[in-house]
């Protein structure tokens, strides 16, 4: 049997454009997709923080150390400019590998320059 798992994350980018007439998707800093492991294309699930809005587009590549998050097409009635997001993307493997998988988690500032690389999420003590 494969499990869905949590491939990669960008934990709280900052969205910087957000384009109604346009094809659709969400360009994101070609760093930020390479550091990720995530894919010109690749279906992404983004989360937006400042109004509780989620949803399903794809990714496409901006220029390198651009720090741009656009949100384009439909999507962009769901996100605004200095919206925070999670951005996230997903993979299956099979039983068997899950007790050595680890995701890349990627922490972002509100420039969305990475602050911090994690494989795991820590957890909180209640």
């Amino acid at each position: 049997m494969n499990i869905t798992v949590l491939k990669s994350k960008l934990h709280r980018a900052c969205v910087t454009h957000s384009e109604l007439e346009y094809d659709g998707s969400c360009a994101i800093d070609g760093h930020l997709l390479d550091k990720a492991g995530i894919h010109e294309y690749e279906q992404i699930h983004m989360y937006n923080i400042n109004n509780g809005e989620r949803f399903i587009t794809y990714a496409i590549r901006a220029e390198n150390n651009s720090g741009i998050i656009s949100v384009n097409g439909a999507a962009a009635h769901k996100a605004n400019p200095g919206d925070r997001v999670i951005i996230c993307s997903y993979g299956s493997i099979s039983e068997n590998e899950l007790s050595k998988y680890k995701p890349v988690l990627i922490y972002l500032d509100e420039k969305n320059t990475i602050t911090r690389i994690k494989d795991h999420i820590p957890v909180q003590a209640a």
